[in-house]
């Protein structure tokens, strides 16, 4: 029988990726699910900078149609929303995994 050596869990962020690869003489690449991750978390923290500027912007009097800050914030609560979804949904895995007897 051949045992193959399970690989070690890879790091989200790649500041993190650099100090592990040095620590194991190994260049760690990012993953899908981190690529996503970090897309969703970009996306949210733009339609938050977007509110912002929206309601900076409604509460000086320089915008014409209010209407767009309605939009910008509907937009930066649903980005919200999808992120804790999926942090809510991977952490649902991570306890079925966990739970799982090998």
């Amino acid at each position: 029988m051949n045992f193959q050596p399970i690989e070690p869990i890879r790091p989200l962020w790649a500041e993190q990726a650099g100090t592990v690869g040095a620590q194991s003489g190994q260049r760690q690449q990012p993953t899908l699910f981190s690529d996503v991750l970090q897309s969703v978390v970009d996306n949210a923290r733009e339609a938050e900078n977007a509110r912002s500027e929206a309601e900076y912007l409604l509460a000086t009097g320089q915008m014409d149609n209010p209407s767009e800050y309605m939009v910008a914030a509907s937009q930066a609560e649903l980005s919200v929303s999808l992120l804790m979804q999926l942090r809510n949904r991977a952490l649902d895995a991570y306890s079925e995994i966990m739970r799982m007897s090998i």
